[in-house]
């Protein structure tokens, strides 16, 4: 495949994931109890990652937010908004590096992803951090240690199970190298 139609398929792919990162969080929304403790909008930034790259996925990853917030008025902007942006960008470039720079054996699916979501999840930290203290709001360990891991379980385990699964058929039906 020449460069310019590889190009022009990780466009359209990370288009597609842009998309489904905006539309999945109306289907785990219809879950009461535990559809934003999914973190629908992680799941396709994380599969442009596999899929198209880091470059695409970071890019994926940081409009998400903003193009949903400004088509659906949700994630509120700010504070979570903006967090959630730097959040999904470090999960798409983490990601896509490790996924390159790593042997292709599955366990390295794992690891790419588990340390994705650790760097995510700090990046998020850090920059709610950032937030209250330019908005001179509290932003607390305990608020940190809630938002980061307590309510995000249910979404943690879905990634672990779910995003390797695609991943790999992916692989196997060689839609992916």
């Amino acid at each position: 495949m020449t460069n310019e139609k590889h190009n022009l398929k990780d466009l359209t792919l990370a288009a597609l994931c842009l998309a489904i990162a905006l539309l999945l969080p109306f289907l785990t929304g219809q879950i009461q109890t535990i559809g934003n403790m999914l973190c629908p909008m992680h799941i396709p930034v994380l599969l442009c990652a596999y899929i198209c790259g880091f470059k695409w996925a970071a890019a994926v990853g940081f409009i998400a937010p903003f193009l949903r917030y400004a088509l659906f008025g949700m994630p509120p902007i700010m504070p979570m908004g903006v967090s959630m942006a730097f959040e999904l960008m470090t999960y798409g470039l983490v990601a896509g590096i490790l996924y390159a720079k790593l042997s292709k054996k599955t366990v390295n699916i794992y690891v790419s992803l588990i340390i994705s979501m650790i760097a995510g999840r700090i990046v998020w930290g850090i920059a709610r951090l950032i937030i209250a203290g330019v908005t001179q709001t509290q932003f607390t360990w305990e608020l940190f240690i809630s938002g980061a891991l307590l309510t995000a379980v249910p979404g943690i385990i879905l990634h672990i199970i779910l995003i390797p699964i695609i991943v790999i058929a992916l692989k196997k039906a060689k839609l992916i190298s």
